[in-house]
C-alpha cells in the first residue's frame, strides 16, 4: 500500500526498473506500485502508438493498483505553429487525450511551445483560441481530462508562469503544470530557489486560480543544469542546486496536494527520494 501522504509520487515515463515481463505501459504500472509510489505518467513523448486495447489494460492494471495516471504528450506541439504547422500539433495533442482518456488517465501535460520572438501576450492570445478548441472538442466527445501546460525552462519558450495561467484562467479543463526545476532554470542566475520565492509563487498560483487549485497540483520535479539562457539539461536531484528541502516547506505551508512525478535521469530512485523526504517532513 502507499504511505498516506497529500502527494502522490511517481516517475514520467516507466520506472527503468521495470521488469521485460509483462514489460510496456502495464509492468511499469505493475512497478509503480511495488515499489511503493502512487502515479505514472506515460511517457509518450515521440508519438502516441499505442493500440484501444492496450491504453483498456493499462486503465484496469491502474485501477487494480491504485495508480494515478497521467501522459506526457509528444514534444512535437506547439500553441504557436503557423496555419501548415498547427492541425500536426493538434493531432498530437488530441491523440493524446484520446488514448490517455482510454488508458485511465485524467490529465495530459504538454509543452506549449515557443515565442518564436514574437510578443509573450499576443502567443498566450493565439494559444488560448486554440487550446479552447481542443477542450470543446473533447467535451463534445464526453472526455474530461484536463490539458495541462507546462511551465518550461527557457525564457525563449512559451511557458512562463504567467503563460500557463493565463491558459488556465481562460478555459476550464486547462491547469498547469508546474515544473519547479524549469521555473528555477529559467531565471537563467539562480534564483527562484528558497522558502520566500516558492512560497510568493504559490500564493500567486492560488490568488489567480483559486485556493482549491493549490489542492490538485500537477508537478514535475528534477534537478537541473542551466546557463544564462535557462535549462541546459535534467540532473539527479542530488547533483544540481535545487533547494528540495524549502520547496517542499513552501508546498507544506501553502497546504498543497497532487502528484509529484519525477523526471531526474534516474527517474523512481529520485522519485522514492523525493517521497521519503516529503514523508520525513510529515510523519503522520
Amino acid at each position: 500500500m502507499m504511505a498516506t501522504a497529500s502527494f502522490r509520487f511517481g516517475t514520467v515515463g516507466s520506472p527503468t526498473s521495470t521488469p521485460k515481463k509483462p514489460g510496456g505501459s502495464v509492468g511499469a504500472v505493475m512497478q509503480i506500485s511495488a515499489l511503493g509510489l502512487g502515479a505514472l505518467e506515460l511517457g509518450w513523448v515521440q508519438a502516441v502508438r499505442v493500440t484501444e486495447e492496450t491504453c483498456l489494460a493499462i486503465r484496469e492494471a491502474a485501477i487494480e493498483k491504485d495508480i494515478s495516471i497521467s501522459v506526457h504528450a509528444p514534444y512535437f506541439i506547439n500553441l504557436n505553429a503557423d496555419e501548415e504547422e498547427w492541425p500536426k500539433s493538434r493531432k498530437r495533442l488530441m491523440d493524446a487525450a484520446y488514448y490517455g482518456h482510454l488508458a485511465g488517465a485524467t490529465d495530459i501535460v504538454f509543452h506549449p511551445g515557443s515565442y518564436f520572438g514574437g510578443q509573450p501576450k499576443e502567443v498566450v492570445d493565439l494559444a488560448i483560441h486554440r487550446l479552447r478548441e481542443c477542450v470543446a472538442e473533447l467535451r463534445d466527445a464526453g472526455n474530461p481530462v484536463t490539458l495541462r501546460p507546462e511551465t518550461m525552462g527557457k525564457p525563449a519558450m512559451l511557458g512562463s508562469l504567467d503563460d500557463v495561467i493565463a491558459m488556465s484562467q481562460a478555459i476550464p479543463g486547462v491547469a498547469p503544470c508546474l515544473d519547479f526545476a524549469h521555473l528555477h532554470a529559467r531565471t537563467g542566475d539562480g534564483t527562484l530557489n528558497s522558502f520566500a520565492e516558492w512560497d510568493r509563487l504559490l500564493k500567486k498560483y492560488a490568488q489567480e486560480l483559486g485556493q482549491d487549485a493549490l489542492a490538485q497540483l500537477h508537478i514535475h520535479l528534477s534537478g537541473i543544469e542551466y546557463g544564462p539562457k535557462g535549462e541546459r539539461n535534467h540532473l539527479p536531484l542530488r547533483e544540481s542546486d535545487l533547494n528540495l528541502e524549502e520547496l517542499f516547506q513552501a508546498l507544506a505551508a501553502n497546504g498543497c496536494s497532487g502528484r509529484i512525478l519525477c523526471e531526474s535521469p534516474i527517474l523512481e530512485e529520485d522519485a522514492l527520494y523525493m517521497q521519503h523526504i516529503w514523508q520525513q517532513m510529515h510523519p503522520d
